[in-house]
Protein backbone atom coordinates (compact mmCIF):
# COMPACT_ATOMS: atom_id res chain seq x y z
CA UNK A 1 0.00 0.00 0.00
CA UNK A 2 2.81 2.33 0.78
CA UNK A 3 4.64 1.70 -2.52
CA UNK A 4 1.33 2.27 -4.25
CA UNK A 5 0.73 5.43 -2.61
CA UNK A 6 4.56 6.70 -3.30
CA UNK A 7 4.36 5.84 -7.07
CA UNK A 8 0.92 7.71 -7.53
CA UNK A 9 2.29 10.87 -5.78
CA UNK A 10 5.45 10.48 -8.23
CA UNK A 11 3.01 10.53 -11.14
CA UNK A 12 1.48 13.54 -9.81
CA UNK A 13 4.24 15.46 -9.83
CA UNK A 14 4.73 15.92 -13.63
CA UNK A 15 1.00 16.83 -13.84
CA UNK A 16 1.21 19.43 -11.20
CA UNK A 17 4.49 20.72 -13.22
CA UNK A 18 2.49 20.65 -16.61
CA UNK A 19 -0.61 22.48 -15.24
CA UNK A 20 1.81 25.21 -13.64
CA UNK A 21 3.18 25.81 -16.78
CA UNK A 22 0.43 25.96 -18.76
CA UNK A 23 -1.47 28.44 -16.57
CA UNK A 24 1.68 30.39 -15.90
CA UNK A 25 2.39 30.80 -19.54
CA UNK A 26 -1.54 31.89 -20.17
CA UNK A 27 -1.59 34.31 -17.86
CA UNK A 28 1.88 35.94 -18.19
CA UNK A 29 1.06 37.70 -21.61
CA UNK A 30 -3.00 38.35 -20.26
CA UNK A 31 -3.32 42.27 -19.78
CA UNK A 32 -0.85 44.66 -18.41
CA UNK A 33 -0.33 44.34 -14.26
CA UNK A 34 1.33 47.22 -14.33
CA UNK A 35 -0.52 49.83 -15.97
CA UNK A 36 -3.17 48.54 -13.69
CA UNK A 37 -1.00 49.10 -10.50
CA UNK A 38 -0.06 52.45 -11.46
CA UNK A 39 -3.18 53.75 -12.80
CA UNK A 40 -3.49 56.51 -16.06
CA UNK A 41 -0.97 58.92 -15.01
CA UNK A 42 3.22 57.51 -14.50
CA UNK A 43 6.10 58.24 -15.83
CA UNK A 44 8.57 55.42 -17.17
CA UNK A 45 11.01 55.23 -15.04
CA UNK A 46 7.91 54.50 -12.47
CA UNK A 47 7.01 51.79 -15.02
CA UNK A 48 10.31 50.62 -15.11
CA UNK A 49 10.72 50.63 -11.02
CA UNK A 50 7.93 48.57 -10.74
CA UNK A 51 8.25 46.25 -13.69
CA UNK A 52 12.01 45.37 -12.07
CA UNK A 53 10.79 45.03 -8.94
CA UNK A 54 7.95 42.70 -9.84
CA UNK A 55 10.65 40.92 -11.85
CA UNK A 56 8.52 40.87 -14.81
CA UNK A 57 11.84 42.39 -17.25
CA UNK A 58 13.34 38.68 -16.34
CA UNK A 59 12.86 35.85 -18.69
CA UNK A 60 9.89 33.76 -18.54
CA UNK A 61 11.78 30.72 -17.64
CA UNK A 62 12.93 32.65 -15.15
CA UNK A 63 10.06 33.86 -14.39
CA UNK A 64 8.44 30.45 -14.12
CA UNK A 65 11.78 28.88 -12.06
CA UNK A 66 10.95 31.30 -8.99
CA UNK A 67 6.97 30.76 -9.11
CA UNK A 68 7.56 26.76 -8.71
CA UNK A 69 10.63 27.37 -6.21
CA UNK A 70 8.56 29.62 -3.91
CA UNK A 71 5.34 27.43 -4.57
CA UNK A 72 7.11 24.76 -3.15
CA UNK A 73 7.23 26.65 0.22
CA UNK A 74 3.88 27.63 0.32
CA UNK A 75 4.34 30.90 -1.05
CA UNK A 76 2.67 32.64 -4.72
CA UNK A 77 3.94 35.88 -4.16
CA UNK A 78 2.51 39.06 -3.97
CA UNK A 79 -1.03 40.11 -5.50
CA UNK A 80 -0.41 42.80 -8.16
CA UNK A 81 -4.21 43.87 -7.20
CA UNK A 82 -4.30 44.13 -3.74
CA UNK A 83 -0.28 44.56 -2.96
CA UNK A 84 -0.57 41.79 -0.56
CA UNK A 85 0.76 38.41 -0.36
CA UNK A 86 -1.17 35.41 -2.72
CA UNK A 87 -1.42 33.08 -0.02
CA UNK A 88 -2.93 35.33 2.52
CA UNK A 89 -5.32 36.30 -0.01
CA UNK A 90 -5.76 32.22 -0.37
CA UNK A 91 -6.06 31.17 3.77
CA UNK A 92 -8.45 33.78 3.96
CA UNK A 93 -11.08 32.72 0.94
CA UNK A 94 -10.75 28.85 1.29
CA UNK A 95 -12.82 28.61 4.04
CA UNK A 96 -15.30 29.59 2.19
CA UNK A 97 -14.98 27.89 -0.59
CA UNK A 98 -14.17 24.78 1.00
CA UNK A 99 -17.60 25.13 3.38
CA UNK A 100 -20.01 25.57 0.08
CA UNK A 101 -17.85 22.94 -1.67
CA UNK A 102 -18.56 20.45 1.06
CA UNK A 103 -21.85 21.31 1.74
CA UNK A 104 -23.06 20.85 -1.96
CA UNK A 105 -21.51 17.72 -2.05
CA UNK A 106 -22.73 16.57 1.32
CA UNK A 107 -26.11 17.52 0.09
CA UNK A 108 -25.58 15.90 -3.34
CA UNK A 109 -24.58 12.45 -1.75
CA UNK A 110 -27.43 12.24 0.99
CA UNK A 111 -30.24 13.21 -1.65
CA UNK A 112 -28.86 11.24 -4.61
CA UNK A 113 -27.83 8.39 -3.70
CA UNK A 114 -31.50 7.79 -1.67
CA UNK A 115 -33.25 8.78 -4.38
CA UNK A 116 -31.00 6.25 -7.20
CA UNK A 117 -31.74 3.34 -5.35
CA UNK A 118 -35.56 4.16 -5.66
CA UNK A 119 -35.30 5.18 -8.41
CA UNK A 120 -33.91 1.49 -9.14
CA UNK A 121 -35.80 -0.73 -7.06
CA UNK A 122 -39.51 0.62 -8.03
CA UNK A 123 -38.78 2.37 -11.56
CA UNK A 124 -42.65 2.11 -12.83
CA UNK A 125 -43.73 4.25 -9.85
CA UNK A 126 -44.67 7.78 -10.51
CA UNK A 127 -42.56 9.22 -7.90
CA UNK A 128 -39.74 7.35 -9.42
CA UNK A 129 -40.89 9.32 -12.68
CA UNK A 130 -40.78 12.34 -10.94
CA UNK A 131 -37.14 11.61 -9.75
CA UNK A 132 -35.99 11.09 -13.26
CA UNK A 133 -38.46 14.22 -14.41
CA UNK A 134 -36.35 16.86 -12.02
CA UNK A 135 -33.35 15.10 -12.72
CA UNK A 136 -33.40 16.12 -16.21
CA UNK A 137 -34.34 19.45 -15.42
CA UNK A 138 -31.36 19.26 -12.78
CA UNK A 139 -29.03 18.30 -15.84
CA UNK A 140 -29.84 20.36 -18.70
CA UNK A 141 -30.23 23.99 -16.62
CA UNK A 142 -27.05 25.98 -16.16
CA UNK A 143 -25.86 26.62 -12.85
CA UNK A 144 -25.88 30.53 -13.27
CA UNK A 145 -29.62 30.13 -13.81
CA UNK A 146 -30.29 27.91 -10.91
CA UNK A 147 -29.08 30.34 -8.84
CA UNK A 148 -30.85 33.42 -10.56
CA UNK A 149 -33.90 31.46 -10.20
CA UNK A 150 -33.82 30.43 -6.58
CA UNK A 151 -32.63 34.27 -5.69
CA UNK A 152 -35.89 35.58 -7.34
CA UNK A 153 -38.23 33.03 -6.07
CA UNK A 154 -36.51 32.93 -2.13
CA UNK A 155 -34.77 35.81 -1.66
CA UNK A 156 -36.59 38.93 -4.19
CA UNK A 157 -40.75 37.05 -4.08
CA UNK A 158 -40.26 34.98 -0.46
CA UNK A 159 -37.81 37.25 1.36
CA UNK A 160 -36.55 33.73 3.11
CA UNK A 161 -33.19 33.60 2.23
CA UNK A 162 -30.22 36.32 1.64
CA UNK A 163 -29.28 36.96 -1.94
CA UNK A 164 -25.85 37.84 -1.70
CA UNK A 165 -23.05 37.13 0.67
CA UNK A 166 -21.59 34.27 3.60
CA UNK A 167 -23.63 36.07 6.64
CA UNK A 168 -21.61 36.06 10.20
CA UNK A 169 -18.81 34.04 10.53
CA UNK A 170 -17.27 32.63 13.72
CA UNK A 171 -13.39 32.62 13.73
CA UNK A 172 -11.75 29.57 14.99
CA UNK A 173 -8.11 29.90 14.71
CA UNK A 174 -7.29 30.89 11.10
CA UNK A 175 -10.52 29.30 9.92
CA UNK A 176 -14.04 31.13 9.81
CA UNK A 177 -17.51 29.19 9.67
CA UNK A 178 -20.59 30.24 8.78
CA UNK A 179 -21.94 27.12 10.14
CA UNK A 180 -22.07 28.83 13.94
CA UNK A 181 -24.71 31.42 13.18
CA UNK A 182 -27.94 31.64 11.97
CA UNK A 183 -27.40 34.17 9.49
CA UNK A 184 -24.19 31.90 8.39
CA UNK A 185 -26.61 28.73 7.68
CA UNK A 186 -28.96 31.19 6.00
CA UNK A 187 -26.68 32.70 3.14
CA UNK A 188 -25.48 28.85 2.81
CA UNK A 189 -28.48 27.45 1.24
CA UNK A 190 -29.14 28.83 -1.48
CA UNK A 191 -25.16 28.47 -2.81
CA UNK A 192 -25.24 25.01 -1.78
CA UNK A 193 -28.26 24.56 -3.93
CA UNK A 194 -27.34 26.27 -6.83
CA UNK A 195 -23.37 24.34 -6.87
CA UNK A 196 -24.57 20.74 -5.44
CA UNK A 197 -28.04 20.53 -7.80
CA UNK A 198 -26.41 19.25 -11.11
CA UNK A 199 -23.89 16.44 -9.01
CA UNK A 200 -27.08 15.40 -7.15
CA UNK A 201 -29.09 14.73 -10.48
CA UNK A 202 -25.39 13.08 -11.89
CA UNK A 203 -25.30 10.88 -8.87
CA UNK A 204 -29.18 9.88 -9.08
CA UNK A 205 -28.94 8.56 -12.47
CA UNK A 206 -25.50 6.95 -11.93
CA UNK A 207 -26.80 5.50 -8.80
CA UNK A 208 -30.10 4.30 -10.78
CA UNK A 209 -28.06 3.28 -13.45
CA UNK A 210 -25.91 0.63 -11.75
CA UNK A 211 -28.70 -1.04 -9.52
CA UNK A 212 -30.91 -1.90 -12.15
CA UNK A 213 -27.48 -3.81 -13.79
CA UNK A 214 -26.73 -5.37 -10.57
CA UNK A 215 -30.56 -6.39 -9.86
CA UNK A 216 -29.94 -8.51 -13.37
CA UNK A 217 -26.51 -10.36 -12.15
CA UNK A 218 -26.34 -14.03 -11.04
CA UNK A 219 -25.43 -13.78 -7.37
CA UNK A 220 -28.25 -11.47 -7.09
CA UNK A 221 -30.40 -14.12 -8.21
CA UNK A 222 -28.73 -16.56 -6.08
CA UNK A 223 -29.40 -14.37 -2.84
CA UNK A 224 -32.79 -14.09 -3.47
CA UNK A 225 -32.76 -18.13 -4.14
CA UNK A 226 -31.40 -18.62 -0.70
CA UNK A 227 -34.42 -17.05 0.90
CA UNK A 228 -32.47 -13.22 1.96
CA UNK A 229 -35.04 -10.54 2.48
CA UNK A 230 -34.92 -7.81 0.24
CA UNK A 231 -33.44 -5.60 2.42
CA UNK A 232 -30.37 -7.64 2.64
CA UNK A 233 -30.31 -7.77 -1.27
CA UNK A 234 -30.71 -4.31 -2.13
CA UNK A 235 -28.36 -3.06 0.51
CA UNK A 236 -26.12 -6.11 1.45
CA UNK A 237 -25.38 -6.90 -1.89
CA UNK A 238 -26.64 -4.76 -4.30
CA UNK A 239 -26.06 -1.33 -3.15
CA UNK A 240 -22.57 -2.29 -2.34
CA UNK A 241 -21.91 -2.95 -5.50
CA UNK A 242 -22.95 0.15 -7.12
CA UNK A 243 -20.32 1.84 -5.07
CA UNK A 244 -17.47 1.58 -6.79
CA UNK A 245 -18.16 3.70 -9.91
CA UNK A 246 -20.14 5.86 -7.86
CA UNK A 247 -17.02 6.51 -5.59
CA UNK A 248 -15.01 7.30 -8.92
CA UNK A 249 -17.95 10.50 -9.95
CA UNK A 250 -18.28 11.80 -6.40
CA UNK A 251 -14.77 11.82 -6.14
CA UNK A 252 -14.22 13.91 -9.61
CA UNK A 253 -17.40 15.74 -8.83
CA UNK A 254 -15.91 17.12 -5.54
CA UNK A 255 -13.21 17.85 -7.56
CA UNK A 256 -15.05 19.85 -9.91
CA UNK A 257 -17.30 21.34 -6.75
CA UNK A 258 -14.56 23.53 -5.68
CA UNK A 259 -12.98 24.44 -9.33
CA UNK A 260 -15.91 25.54 -11.02
CA UNK A 261 -17.23 27.29 -7.45
CA UNK A 262 -16.41 30.40 -9.68
CA UNK A 263 -19.98 30.67 -11.45
CA UNK A 264 -21.96 29.90 -8.10
CA UNK A 265 -19.48 32.52 -6.40
CA UNK A 266 -20.09 34.92 -9.03
CA UNK A 267 -23.82 35.42 -8.77
CA UNK A 268 -23.78 34.99 -4.80
CA UNK A 269 -21.03 37.18 -4.50
CA UNK A 270 -19.63 34.50 -1.89
CA UNK A 271 -16.68 35.56 -0.84
CA UNK A 272 -14.22 32.58 -1.57
CA UNK A 273 -11.76 31.61 -4.11
CA UNK A 274 -13.70 31.44 -7.52
CA UNK A 275 -14.75 35.15 -6.54
CA UNK A 276 -10.85 35.77 -5.64
CA UNK A 277 -10.10 34.11 -9.13
CA UNK A 278 -12.89 36.38 -10.97
CA UNK A 279 -11.65 40.06 -9.75
CA UNK A 280 -8.09 38.82 -10.39
CA UNK A 281 -8.74 37.90 -14.16
CA UNK A 282 -9.89 41.40 -14.23
CA UNK A 283 -6.89 43.15 -13.11
CA UNK A 284 -4.53 40.80 -15.06
CA UNK A 285 -3.06 39.30 -11.24
CA UNK A 286 -0.53 36.52 -12.79
CA UNK A 287 0.29 35.54 -9.63
CA UNK A 288 -3.08 35.05 -8.05
CA UNK A 289 -4.45 33.16 -11.00
CA UNK A 290 -1.71 30.73 -11.60
CA UNK A 291 -1.75 30.16 -7.67
CA UNK A 292 -5.44 29.39 -7.94
CA UNK A 293 -4.97 26.82 -11.27
CA UNK A 294 -2.27 24.60 -9.32
CA UNK A 295 -4.17 24.40 -5.95
CA UNK A 296 -7.04 23.40 -8.21
CA UNK A 297 -5.08 20.84 -10.09
CA UNK A 298 -3.48 19.73 -6.27
CA UNK A 299 -6.82 19.05 -5.37
CA UNK A 300 -7.72 17.02 -8.03
CA UNK A 301 -4.29 15.21 -8.28
CA UNK A 302 -5.65 14.31 -4.35
CA UNK A 303 -8.76 14.02 -4.38
CA UNK A 304 -8.22 11.17 -7.26
CA UNK A 305 -5.46 9.24 -4.79
CA UNK A 306 -7.67 8.85 -1.58
CA UNK A 307 -10.43 7.27 -4.85
CA UNK A 308 -8.23 4.71 -5.51
CA UNK A 309 -7.60 3.94 -1.78
CA UNK A 310 -11.22 3.93 -1.40
CA UNK A 311 -11.67 0.87 -4.04
CA UNK A 312 -9.98 -1.36 -1.38
CA UNK A 313 -12.07 -1.06 1.10
CA UNK A 314 -15.14 -1.11 -0.65
CA UNK A 315 -14.04 -3.95 -3.93
CA UNK A 316 -12.11 -7.08 -2.22
CA UNK A 317 -10.94 -8.27 -5.40
CA UNK A 318 -8.57 -5.37 -5.61
CA UNK A 319 -6.79 -6.28 -2.49
CA UNK A 320 -6.69 -9.97 -3.26
CA UNK A 321 -5.50 -8.97 -7.05
CA UNK A 322 -2.39 -6.98 -5.13
CA UNK A 323 -2.34 -9.79 -2.79
CA UNK A 324 -1.10 -12.35 -5.77
CA UNK A 325 0.91 -9.53 -7.48
CA UNK A 326 -1.70 -8.73 -9.85
CA UNK A 327 -2.28 -5.34 -11.93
Amino acid sequence: MFAFIISRILQALPVLLSVALISFAMFAYVGDPVAIMLGQDYTQAQRDALVADLGLDKPFWVQFATFIGNAVQGEFGLSYRLSRPVADLIAERAPATLELAFTAAILALAVGVPMGVYTGLYRHSWLSRFFLTFSLIGVSLPTFLIGILLILVFAVSLGWLPSFGRGDTVRLGWWTTGFLTWSGVKALVLPAITLGLFQLTLIMRLVRAEMMEVLRTDYIKFARARGLPNRAVHFGHALKNTMVPVITIVGLQLGAIIAFAIVTETVFQWPGMGLLFIQSVGAADIPVMSAYLLLIALVFVTINLIVDLLYYAVDPRLRIGRGKGGH
